[in-house]
């Protein structure tokens, strides 16, 4: 405990710490505090009667008032903030530019080209004695004079000053995308705001404002943002599990258990508490600091096993050695098993990288294995030369050189720029989306949205506007079809309305008045409440008075609302002893519990089942068949004399008498039927979960567009829906649900639990020939399963509580379904720019491989040097992946159906463009290497000798095969065999301009580049033959275009996801090993130089910190779904400053080694 204290202390410059003992005037000081929230249940309740005899002692004590709240004096606020922290925990320091440049200088292939380049280098400068070199080849026997020979230094230098700028632009590129995810999450922060009581006004300030001595509000699906200590609660229970990993919700009460702790989630009811201990000092920041420390000791270990080691690190994650690593591997793959499969795109990227960079290594192995042998064999063997010591530099100077074009050949082999294209287009497309109303917080949710088959989506708030009014009415045996006039009913059935909704509702929700002359009032609080406030309001009553007579203090009991009960309920005392219950809820609900009904003189009638039945069919069905939601309002006494037994619910709110029926509007958002028209013609199927009553919600779906008629669809009630996917014994059968689900189009009246069913039972879903992805709305902490399970989970940024928040992938800022249409759009955008630079990229490498490996067997020599390679290396990757990950989406991309999950990332029509080009450019390229200098009349430059002059032949060569690159970058813009190229194109400068860029630099180093490129000047006819046969490119694109590519039954697709697709979730743990077979892969070989995409991948160290963190491993038992919390963290380099009631949140939006909490 010491250290932990120390740590929070450490924020306060010294002479502050004094003061910090001295409770700087509050009457308690800070380690007290702590202490005090480290006790739960009984004990504390102990601890707060012995040392401050009750709630309001501890309150008086930190100078704050349990109804007031504290004054808003900025003075006292900052002495708070001095003396107990402030409510945030300090950030990971980011990675500093130049630690990004130490990680980019990590990548093996360019440890490889510097090594050789600095051997290249130090040879260059040894020259042998001039008459014995006569007897060691042909080396210098280009008529060279010493200039030249003296230049041959600059081929290393050249080398590793490519290898410099490569370095750089990957730091750079690394470096802006965590300051744009650092953006997002300040933002992500700034949008969580709690509800506390100051200058007794209820007020939302930003959770980082929150100080010790607020009282705050608590509701329902509030994540708790400090810790404190309960002052008055209605039926509160705390999901404690993310603290303790008891799964069991703890019943909160001032008499029995009033510690509430920052990170854990309000399941049920409402209340208020003083707040305690915050940032730091709270129970989430003392693991925060725990986990900080154990972070950096875990760096050190990791930095000892990277000594001993000696082996380069792949990005963040250390070589350990052989045995010790493979076990440390699994325990952290134990530890953080994911809770969805690996993002389908990463999947089929991995295992295309993978296969493309075994070929290349293959490919450069042999190369130079050809050259040397060659070498040898022409030397020693046909010439019968003898190995000379002295002529040993020289010979080494040969080896070097084919050992450098050995590994030009796996530079260009190796797509490096894959997972910078994926970064980059998915960084460009997170930001734009932020513009259309999408706040991501997984980064793989955006690429997964656009393979979106099926959206199960809630009604209320994302179809629905959420603005409800009472439209329709049941009351004094009369069904109004408007707002009843007041003179028409009685003053009691008024009294006893205006009562029950007064005070049987949330003391949050109210209504205030517009903020704009003439606009409609504003609704505060739950929406359904607010009708029902409004509807008193248009009575011409007021709901104010009745609550100042009878303040929340005053509530004998409250059952509050939840998924299960479906209704609301709340006991006060009456004068003469007795009790009154007041119940609302869904209309058919209520009804059934009532025995009673009040005519139209205010006077009880019996109500039977007969009347019950007629109710339903006369007032109900009608008003669901318009599309309202049914509410009853009812009421029941309790006479003075023996005390009921307040727990028995089902005793309590039975036998009631009910005062009214009412019917709710919530219109349909006008752009919503349009939306969903879009989504249904590009091929996805949206389904309507709710808990409303069937015939509003098929009134609705219907208004929707999501049934239409003569349509064979389903519309199922909760209960009906479990019958038929249950055997006898209660389980759930897949193949019940697959009788279902195609045809499902609403479920009404469904509990959580059938939604998570829903969802489960299509992703696993194996009928059909696609496997299903599933998009899940939700707003309500019961969503949080189905939206953790979902593919992809939206959650609402405006009526969502923080539960689903926490659950979601992305937050829809405006609780608006036709974002989620715009995030399908940008998802298959995604998708689509991966494609089209995987396009690209591969028929460089097809075209530069080949060039390399033949040119070098036939002639010894490779057309295009190392630095000419790094530098198309540097424009096909770098800034091709810039230029086409960053095309803006179109409204065409929802014309077609979605990939699924099983669709290869080339396609037939892609592989067809790759070896179309491929054919088109080695011809030129091969034409020009062997009769190029008869047709241009130069001189040749096939088998020159070492260190000879740059010729115009290869200049030629290698200008040639740029051009055609820039031109075909160009074809690349279209991956599904479209013919106009151009179409868009000036809507995307950054395209525009990195073409006309790279044009620029080529002219540059071709005329002026010199020995460091080995180009020699070429003259104006020169360059527009190079631009001709480059633009060549365009004509051949239409000419492949025409060939239809049904008859190209040969060509096979590549890039198929993992198949491992038929997996269950258990499985899934046990599988691990085998579906990160590719990621296993990577590991071992040679091939770390895909550092990218690990970056993109999650990376928690943060489990296993916390699994040897070990003197507090007792305290924290992690449940596994916490675990996957954790890990879902989507990958962006650093953490920004958690603030902790977003701590979780922020976890989410994704710091690798966030210091975040699960």
């Amino acid at each position: 405990m010491g250290d932990m204290v120390n740590s929070s202390v450490d924020f306060y410059p010294k002479n502050q710490r004094r003061e910090l003992n001295h409770a700087g005037g509050f009457g308690c000081t800070l380690a007290e505090l702590r202490s005090l929230m480290e006790l739960r249940g009984a004990e504390a309740l102990q601890k707060v009667q012995e040392t401050y005899s009750d709630v309001n002692g501890l309150c008086r004590r930190l100078k704050t008032s349990p109804t007031e709240g504290l004054s808003d004096n900025a003075a006292d606020l900052e002495k708070r903030r001095q003396i107990y922290g402030q409510n945030f925990i300090p950030p990971k320091k980011p990675k500093t530019f130049l630690q990004l440049v130490w990680e980019a200088l990590q990548d093996v292939t360019l440890i490889i080209l510097e090594i050789a380049a600095i051997i290249s280098l130090g040879l260059s400068f040894y020259a042998p004695p001039s008459e014995e070199s006569e007897n060691c080849g042909n080396v210098q026997a280009g008529g060279e004079d010493d200039g030249e020979a003296e230049a041959g230094w600059i081929e290393g230098a050249a080398i590793l000053l490519s290898v410099i700028c490569v370095v750089l632009v990957t730091a750079f590129n690394d470096w802006s995308k965590e300051k744009q995810f650092r953006g997002l999450q300040s933002r992500i922060e700034q949008e969580q705001k709690f509800t506390v009581i100051r200058n007794g006004q209820q007020v939302q300030i930003p959770v980082a404002e929150l100080v010790v001595g607020d009282i705050a509000q608590i509701k329902y699906g509030d994540l708790l943002p400090a810790d404190g200590v309960l002052i008055q609660g209605n039926d509160l229970k705390i999901d404690e599990s993310s603290l303790t990993g008891e799964s069991d919700h703890v019943r909160k009460s001032v008499e029995k258990d009033p510690m509430l702790l920052s990170g854990t989630h309000v399941m049920e009811g409402s209340g208020r508490m003083v707040i305690t201990a915050v940032g730091v000092n709270s129970q989430t920041g003392i693991i925060f600091t725990l986990l900080g420390a154990g972070g950096e000791e875990e760096e050190k270990k990791d930095k000892k096993a990277k000594k001993q080691d000696g082996a380069v690190a792949m990005e963040m994650q250390p070589l350990k050695s052989a045995e010790g690593g493979e076990m440390e591997e699994r325990e952290k793959k134990k530890a953080s098993v994911p809770k969805k499969e690996k993002s389908v795109l990463q999947g089929k990227l991995t295992k295309l990288a993978v296969q493309i960079g075994k070929a290349g290594l293959v490919m450069s192995a042999i190369t130079v294995i050809i050259l040397v042998l060659y070498f040898v064999i022409e030397t020693f063997v046909i010439d019968g030369k003898t190995w000379l010591a002295e002529c040993t530099p020289v010979y080494v100077q040969y080896f070097v050189k084919f050992f450098i074009i050995g590994v030009t050949v796996l530079v260009v082999a190796v797509p490096e720029g894959l997972p910078l294209a994926v970064t980059i287009s998915l960084a460009y497309s997170v930001k734009k989306m932020m513009k259309d109303n999408n706040l991501v917080r997984h980064l793989d949710a955006c690429e997964t949205m656009g393979n979106a088959t099926a959206i199960c989506s809630d009604k209320t708030g994302t179809l629905t506007t959420n603005r409800m009014t009472v439209v329709q009415s049941h009351l004094g045996d009369t069904y109004y079809k408007e707002i009843p006039d007041p003179s028409n009913l009685t003053s009691k059935t008024l009294d006893l309305l205006v009562h029950a909704i007064a005070v049987n509702s949330a003391y949050t929700t109210k209504i205030l008045p517009p903020e704009k002359e003439g606009g409609l009032p504003r609704q505060v609080g739950n929406k359904t409440e607010c009708a029902l406030l409004a509807f008193v309001l248009d009575l011409r009553r007021d709901y104010q008075p009745v609550r100042e007579q009878i303040p929340e203090e005053k509530l004998y009991k409250v059952y509050t609302f939840n998924s299960v009960r479906k209704s609301m309920s709340t006991v006060i005392c009456m004068p003469d002893g007795g009790y009154r219950l007041f119940s609302k809820g869904a209309s058919e609900i209520i009804l059934k519990k009532c025995t009673n009904i009040l005519n139209s003189n205010g006077e009880l009638r019996a109500f039977r089942p007969r009347d019950r039945d007629e109710m339903i069919k006369k007032v109900i069905e009608p008003m669901a068949c318009d599309g309202l939601r049914t509410i009853c309002v009812a009421y029941r006494d309790f006479s003075a004399g023996k005390e009921p037994d307040w727990d028995n619910e089902n005793d309590i709110v039975i036998d009631l008498t009910c005062i009214a029926v009412v019917g709710i509007e919530d219109p349909v958002r006008p752009e919503v039927p349009e939306a969903i028209r879009k989504c249904q013609r590009a091929g996805i199927t949206v389904r309507m979960v709710t808990g409303d009553n069937i015939n509003t919600a098929r009134a609705i779906a219907a208004k929707c567009g999501i049934i239409q008629p003569g349509e064979d669809f389903l519309c199922l009630e909760g209960k009906e829906f479990n019958r038929r996917i249950r055997n006898e014994k209660g389980e759930i059968e897949q193949e019940r649900l697959d009788k279902i689900w195609p045809k499902l189009r609403v479920l009404a009246r469904s509990s959580p639990t059938d939604k998570h069913t829903l969802v489960k039972g299509i992703i696993d879903s194996t009928i059909g020939e696609q496997r299903q992805v599933v998009a899940v709305t939700g707003d309500g902490t019961n969503d949080g399963p189905a939206l953790k399970k979902a593919d992809v989970g939206f959650a609402m940024g405006l009526a969502g509580t923080d539960v689903a928040k926490e659950a979601s992938d992305i937050i829809l800022t405006d609780d608006n379904f036709s974002s989620i249409v715009k995030a399908v759009m940008w998802g298959r955008n995604v998708y689509d720019s991966i494609s089209k630079f995987l396009q690209f990229q591969l028929t460089v490498n097809v075209v530069a491989v080949i060039v390399a490996f033949t040119g070098a067997c036939i002639t010894q020599d490779s057309p295009l040097k190392a630095v000419q390679m790094l530098w198309v290396n540097l424009i096909m990757d770098t800034f091709a992946s810039l230029a086409l990950a960053t095309e803006p989406p179109t409204e065409a991309l929802l014309l077609r159906k979605p990939y699924g999950r099983n669709k290869p990332l080339i396609s037939r029509t892609m592989m067809k463009n790759i070896l179309g080009h491929a054919v088109y450019q080695l011809i030129i390229i091969f034409t020009l290497l062997f009769v190029g200098e008869v047709f241009f009349d130069i001189d040749s430059g096939r088998n020159a000798p070492l260190h000879s002059p740059p010729s115009e032949h290869y200049t030629i060569i290698f200008n040639t095969f740029v051009m055609m690159q820039l031109f075909n970058e160009i074809n690349a813009r279209k991956i599904h065999g479209e013919r106009n190229v151009f179409d868009g194109i000036f809507g995307n400068p950054i395209f525009c301009s990195i073409v006309l860029g790279t044009f620029g630099i080529q002219i540059v180093i071709v005329q002026f580049g010199g020995k460091p490129f080995s180009c020699s000047p070429l003259n104006a006819q020169q360059w527009l033959w190079c631009l001709f046969v480059g633009f060549g490119e365009l004509v051949w694109g239409q000419v492949i275009a025409t060939i239809p590519t049904s008859h190209l039954k040969c060509l096979k697709e590549a890039g198929h996801g993992p198949g491992k697709d038929e997996i269950t979730d258990e499985e899934l743990a046990e599988d691990e090993e085998e579906i990160d077979h590719a990621e296993r892969e990577l590991r071992r070989g040679q091939i770390l130089w895909f550092r990218g995409l690990n970056r993109i991948q999650t990376q928690m160290e943060v489990v296993s910190t916390f699994k040897r963190s070990g003197s507090f491993q007792g305290a924290i038992r992690r449940r596994s779904s916490v675990l996957s919390q954790l890990h879902d963290v989507t990958n962006i380099s650093t953490p920004t400053h958690v603030i902790l009631s977003a701590a979780n949140a922020s976890a989410g939006a994704g710091n690798p080694r966030s210091e975040s909490i699960p």
